[in-house]
């Protein structure tokens, strides 16, 4: 059986992504005292009484939308009922019963689903939510999510409603968690919607439309995925919202949070100092990297040229760095590409994941050794007697040596090559430590 998800549904500012956090144990979606500021779904994982479920945090509702982008977010919020299994219609305590709140309960009702009427910022002792009763949908619970009260009573009665099953899988645990990261407006979340099949994530022509990392699990061929949409990180002179700054760390954090990072490069555009910079921090934070070049389909005049491969080599030029990293190009309009990422994540996470036998891993120190010995360093003899594998995502190897000031880092990159040419680490960055055994 599927794990459950609740869906926080109320008007703008009424405080759901401060109880989102408050549920999920961080700050997983942005805070900010600015009606609406969530406009995507964002899917976060809790649990309540030995009970997992999915909280997915949405845009603030507005029926009367006329603005395109709150046309969206309301698109957005009504896939999020869908999918739910519970719905949460938080309104505000403080500000009492609006005419919108009232609106928003109406089409809560003809969903069909249990909904839990909730009251938040309630600090005092003896919470007045009798108006809420006129919204018909059973007893208002009151809360406060900044403070934490009430919380435990709310969270049993979301689970009062799960359906009961003995042994929950964890969907998550089996799923390659792969987040899309790159500069704004080079095409993520419209590459993320193709991906999925679905319109999940708000598609804007507007630079910095995404502004949380946005996770949706989708499963293909009996492999599990799990997409991590990101606000495009740009350079720090350009940060300049309080918003946007947080939406920088989302990114940041939704890289270290993954298997593999998938850098989206505008294909036009070719290599820029920002995206030395991401590639950068995906490498300092041990991820798996796949680049594409996206939007491929707009060079056709440079493809009619025979300029393919220039493009391909400024792009590796650019990035030697992380010349692990297999570059692909991608076009929205050419599924065949999309759908042979699929092969290209499998192999590459299982490079991630590799672990190699110590004996096999002697045999080629020795041969590589053979081939290649070690130079003196300082007029003294360096001498490397063994390695092993230490740690996997990403593989990790440890050298014994004589002395480690002896091994210059050159040799530790002939070895790191050696390595590559014998076991097929594509995709996966690899770390040599070295000990001494004196």
């Amino acid at each position: 059986m599927s794990t459950p998800f609740v869906a926080l549904i109320g008007r703008p500012n009424v405080g759901k992504s401060t109880l989102f956090n408050r549920l999920v144990g961080g700050r997983k979606a942005i805070e900010e005292k600015v009606p609406g500021v969530t406009r995507d779904r964002l899917y976060g994982r809790t649990s309540w009484l030995n009970r997992d479920f999915f909280v997915v945090d949405t845009g603030g509702l507005t029926l009367s939308a006329k603005e395109e982008m709150e046309i969206m977010v309301r698109r957005q919020v009504q896939l999020a009922m869908e999918e739910a299994t519970v719905i949460v219609f938080l309104v505000d305590g403080r500000q009492g019963l609006t005419p919108m709140d009232e609106e928003i309960a109406g089409m809560l009702r003809r969903q069909g689903k249990p909904v839990i009427l909730t009251v938040n910022k309630i600090e005092s002792a003896v919470p007045n939510v009798a108006d809420f009763y006129r919204l018909g949908l059973g007893e208002p619970l009151p809360i406060s999510a900044a403070h934490g009260l009430n919380i435990g009573d709310f969270l049993d009665k979301i689970v009062s409603f799960f359906p009961s099953v003995a042994d929950e899988k964890q969907e998550e645990e089996k799923a390659i968690r792969i987040a899309v990261v790159g500069r704004p407006n080079v095409g993520k979340s419209s590459f993320v919607n193709a991906l999925l099949g679905e319109e999940r994530v708000i598609v804007d022509h507007k630079p910095g439309t995404t502004r949380d990392a946005v996770d949706t699990l989708l499963e293909r061929e009996g492999k599990k995925y799990i997409f991590v949409d990101t606000a495009g990180i740009r350079k720090k002179s350009r940060v300049l919202e309080n918003v946007e700054y947080y939406s920088v760390i989302r990114s940041l954090k939704a890289i270290d949070s993954a298997d593999i990072a998938l850098l989206l490069l505008e294909a036009r555009e070719g290599v820029t100092e920002q995206d030395k910079k991401i590639a950068g921090y995906i490498l300092e934070s041990g991820k798996a990297m796949v680049i594409a070049l996206n939007k491929w389909d707009l060079l056709k005049q440079a493809r009619r040229e025979g300029r393919v491969l220039e493009i391909v080599n400024n792009a590796r030029d650019n990035l030697k760095f992380v010349s692990f990293a297999p570059l692909v190009f991608t076009s929205l309009y050419e599924p065949r590409r999309l759908k042979k990422l699929f092969a290209l994540f499998q192999t590459v996470y299982e490079n991630y994941c590799r672990r190699i036998p110590t004996p096999l891993l002697n045999r080629l120190l020795a041969d590589a050794q053979g081939v290649n010995p070690l130079p003196a360093l300082k007029g003294k003899k360096a001498k490397i007697y063994y390695w092993t594998q230490s740690a996997t995502k990403p593989p990790a190897f440890v050298l014994f040596a004589n002395n480690s000031s002896l091994i210059h880092f050159s040799y530790l990159r002939y070895l790191e090559n050696r390595l590559r040419e014998a076991f097929d680490f594509q995709g996966t960055p690899i770390k040599l430590l070295v000990r001494s055994r004196y």
